[in-house]
């Protein structure tokens, strides 16, 4: 008999299926980039520049970059297996990450910076979408098979991961740049992205089945992208990204104002501990509510909380709202991502996850942007303001084009020659 949503098996299980530890180790340490490699970005090109403008827009860069590049990444990791992906990837991103450093303590021309960032952000591994696939090649989830009841706590303890890094990158990362130097946060990065990486590719028996060549009369493998759901899911991810680049900047901007710059990482870290309290609250509940209305319901209580940012002047203040608004996150991040299973076949998943996660980088691109020449101009406060816009036309894009988010009455998604079949609870 499949499990009903009450029964649904728990973390403790999902912690035991034979492999998961050979690739959550080193799958951790290699998915900080996503949580070092801006707030490093801007604490280093600041500290050298003395612009939160030009550090925005030097991580924006970067951002763009990875946005472009993730789903191309995610195709060929689909196509040829995680391990030719990932070997030189975590390569080019250490030696790209050293030669921005080196440029930002040069002094080097802001033109100069921003070319070394294209390759920085290019070729940031993308590990959290692989991990996702690996869950998904070892509990043994298919096209045209019933999915196993452990596949949405896996979601769910993947987002949960994700937002742990956030709670740990960006302070370990704040630490180094204010405690050891400045360009202590983005090394640190490097090194972890290189190590991490090339354990995490070595683990060859949990990784996903190379899709490789189509045979003759098989059907033509299109982009996850074609998929309408997807589509609304990666402009509404625009939004969490706001929120994260808007944050890391304002914050920072914040605690120079206050002329405590150390209270920076504790005040990031606050944010982004709520985000992984929820997150690990949101894998153990037993929803009755399907993802799609919980992504809206997150997402309106988003931008209600974010709104009140800009007006916030003390530390205890700012503390708990950024608490409330990490709270907001993770409901939001999970349902997007657990709609995503119901939404793309597995064969075309890695590349979906990394749509969604390059719109993260994007929207984390432009508002680390925008919010760093708002506090160069205004203040810090005003930098508040991008979390509050960036959530509200992500609600706005969701409530327009909600019917999207379900899959076709005939039980059946297709993305030009790809499908999925079996029944599936979106609403």
């Amino acid at each position: 008999m499949a499990s009903t949503v009450s029964d649904r098996p728990g973390y403790g299980q999902l912690l035991r299926t034979p492999g998961a530890w050979t690739f959550l180790l080193p799958g951790f340490a290699a998915r900080q980039p996503f949580a070092m490699l801006t707030i490093g970005i801007v604490l280093l090109v600041q500290h050298t520049t003395g612009s939160y403008g030009s550090a925005g827009a030097v991580a924006a860069v970067s951002g763009v970059s990875m946005a472009l590049f993730a789903p191309q990444t995610g195709k060929l990791a689909d196509r040829f297996g995680q391990r030719a992906v990932l070997l030189p990837g975590v390569l080019v991103h250490a030696v790209s990450v050293t030669a921005l450093t080196a440029l930002a303590l040069a002094d080097a021309p802001i033109w100069a910076l921003f070319l070394a960032a294209v390759p920085t952000g290019a070729s940031i591994p993308q590990i959290g979408p692989m991990v996702r696939a690996r869950w998904a090649a070892v509990l043994g989830a298919a096209p045209g098979r019933a999915a196993s009841p452990l596949m949405s706590t896996a979601a769910a303890f993947e987002s949960v991961t994700d937002e742990f890094t956030f709670v740990i990158g960006p302070v370990i990362a704040t630490a180094l740049c204010t405690g050891v130097h400045p360009a202590a946060g983005l090394i640190a990065e490097a090194v972890l992205t290189l190590v991490g990486g090339l354990f995490f590719a070595a683990q060859r028996a949990t990784q996903p089945p190379v899709r490789g060549a189509a045979s003759p009369g098989s059907p033509r493998h299109a982009s996850a992208l074609s998929v309408p759901g997807v589509r609304v899911l990666a402009v509404a991810f625009l939004g969490i990204g706001a929120v994260f680049g808007g944050m890391q900047v304002s914050l920072t901007a914040f605690a120079e104002e206050i002329g405590s710059p150390g209270s920076n990482g504790v005040l990031y870290g606050i944010f982004a501990a709520g985000n992984m309290l929820a997150g690990i609250a949101c894998g153990a509940i037993a929803w009755k509510t399907g993802p799609r209305r919980r992504l809206i319901a997150g997402y309106a209580a988003l931008t209600l909380t974010a709104s009140g940012l800009w007006a916030v002047h003390s530390v205890p203040l700012l503390a708990g709202l950024g608490l409330l608004v990490g709270l907001c996150i993770a409901p939001a991040l999970i349902s997007g991502y657990t709609l995503v299973e119901a939404l793309v076949p597995a064969s075309a998943r890695t590349e979906a996850f990394t749509w969604l996660t390059g719109a993260v980088a994007l929207g984390q691109a432009a508002a680390v942007t925008v919010a760093g020449q708002l506090a160069d101009a205004h203040g810090a406060s005003t930098g508040f303001l991008v979390p509050l816009v960036g959530t509200g036309l992500a609600l706005t894009t969701l409530l327009a084009l909600r019917s999207r988010l379900v899959p076709s009455t005939s039980g059946r998604t297709v993305a030009r020659g790809i499908g999925h079949r079996g029944p599936v609870t979106v609403d």
